[in-house]
C-alpha cells in the first residue's frame, strides 16, 4: 500500500480543523490512534533559535512501531513559506516512505503574524508524489459557495427544498463553519426520509451570522432601510467588526461612486479600469449602475453624510458609535429610494 500525502488549506479555521480530523480518522480507520498518529505543531519546529522543517521530515521517515502504518500530521505549516525552508520536505516528497501517511496543514501558528498563500513548490511536490491538495474552506463567490453548501447537505444525507437552502445561506452568512453542526442536528431530528422546508430548518439555525461588506452596500443600494440596518447589526455583532471597519466599507464603496460620477466611462470595462478592479468586472458594473442611479446631487449628499459620520465617530458628538452608523446607513439607504 503506497503512502498517502494530503495538503489541506482553507480560510476558515473551524472547517479546516474539521477536515484534518476527518482525514486523520479516515487514515487511522480501525487502528489504534495513540500508536499510529504523530502530530507536530509550530512549537515542535523550533530548534537552535529558529524554525526548521526537519522534525516533520524525521517523523515522516520513522518506520511504524507495533502497527502497520504511521500517520504524521504537520500542523501550522504556514511558518515555512519559502522554497529554502521547505527544502528537506520537498526532498522527502520525491520518495515518501510507503508506511507513512502524511497530512500537511497550511495554517497559521500562534507565533506567525500573517498566513501567506500555499507555496507553489509545495503544492507541486505534493501533486508529483501522487498526493492531493484539498481546499477545506468555503469557496469564494456565490456560485462556489452554493455548490459547497449543496455538497455539505448531500454528505449529511439530507434533502432541503430551495427555500430551506436559501434560509440557511442567508442566516449563516459568513459563519459557514456552523453549517456542519446545524446539518448534523437536522439529520438527527428528521433523518433522510423527507425533504425539509424552511419552517423545518428555522428552529435549529440559531443566531444570525455575519455578512460580508458587499451585502451591506447592496442593501443600502436597494433602498430597503430595514434590510440595511439588519446587515449593519450582523456585521457589528455576529461579525465582531468595530464601527470604524464598517464605516471604511461604506466609505470605500461611496468613494467608487464619486470617482465614477461624471467620469467619461461608457461601460463596465472602462469603469473597472478607472477603479482599478482586477478580474471580474461585476463589481465595477454594480458601482457604475448605482452611480448613474443616484446622480451627482445624491452622490454629493452621500459624501457629506459620510464626512459628518466620520467626525461623529471620532468624538465630535456624544452619540454612541453604533447609533451614528445606524443613522448614517438609514440616510444613505434613503438616498437610493
Amino acid at each position: 500500500m503506497s503512502a498517502t500525502v494530503v495538503l489541506l488549506h482553507g480560510n476558515d479555521g473551524v472547517l479546516l480543523s474539521n477536515a484534518v480530523r476527518d482525514q486523520v480518522a479516515q487514515l487511522v480507520g480501525d487502528g489504534e490512534r495513540s500508536l499510529m498518529v504523530a502530530e507536530l505543531t509550530e512549537a515542535a519546529y523550533w530548534e537552535d533559535d529558529d524554525y526548521h522543517i526537519a522534525p516533520l521530515v524525521d517523523a515522516a521517515q520513522t518506520p511504524p512501531f507495533l502497527t502497520g502504518r504511521r500517520v504524521v500530521v504537520g500542523r501550522e505549516m504556514g511558518r515555512f513559506a519559502s522554497a529554502d525552508s521547505l527544502g528537506p520536505l520537498l526532498g522527502y516528497l520525491q520518495n515518501p516512505l510507503e508506511t507513512t501517511d502524511l497530512v500537511l496543514v497550511w495554517e497559521k501558528g500562534p507565533g506567525l503574524q500573517r498566513l501567506g498563500a500555499v507555496p507553489k513548490p509545495l503544492s507541486e511536490a505534493v501533486a508529483r508524489s501522487g498526493g492531493e491538495v484539498i481546499g477545506a474552506g468555503v469557496p469564494r463567490g456565490r456560485d462556489g459557495a452554493a455548490k459547497w453548501v449543496d455538497a455539505q447537505i448531500a454528505a449529511a444525507g439530507l434533502r432541503l427544498r430551495a427555500g430551506a437552502k436559501r434560509l440557511l445561506a442567508d442566516h449563516l452568512g459568513e459563519d459557514m463553519s456552523r453549517l456542519p453542526s446545524v446539518l448534523a442536528t437536522l439529520a438527527s431530528a428528521y433523518g433522510p426520509d423527507r425533504p425539509l422546508e424552511a419552517g423545518d430548518v428555522a428552529p435549529f439555525i440559531g443566531e444570525a451570522g455575519s455578512v460580508p461588506p458587499w451585502e451591506l452596500t447592496d442593501a443600502v443600494a436597494s433602498g430597503e432601510i430595514a434590510d440595511a440596518l439588519d446587515k449593519l447589526c450582523r456585521m457589528l455583532h455576529a461579525g465582531g467588526r468595530n464601527e470604524m471597519q464598517v464605516f471604511s466599507a461604506l466609505y470605500n464603496h461611496h468613494s467608487r461612486l464619486l470617482r465614477l460620477d461624471g467620469a467619461d466611462v461608457a461601460d463596465e470595462k472602462e469603469a473597472a479600469v478607472l477603479l482599478g478592479v482586477k478580474g471580474s468586472t461585476f463589481p465595477a458594473r454594480k458601482a457604475l449602475s448605482q452611480a448613474r442611479k443616484l446622480g451627482p446631487k445624491k452622490i454629493a449628499r452621500s459624501v457629506e453624510l459620510l464626512a459628518q459620520a466620520d467626525l461623529d465617530l471620532r468624538g465630535a458628538t456624544g452619540v454612541p458609535p453604533e447609533a451614528v452608523l445606524e443613522v448614517l446607513v438609514a440616510r444613505l439607504t434613503q438616498l437610493n429610494r
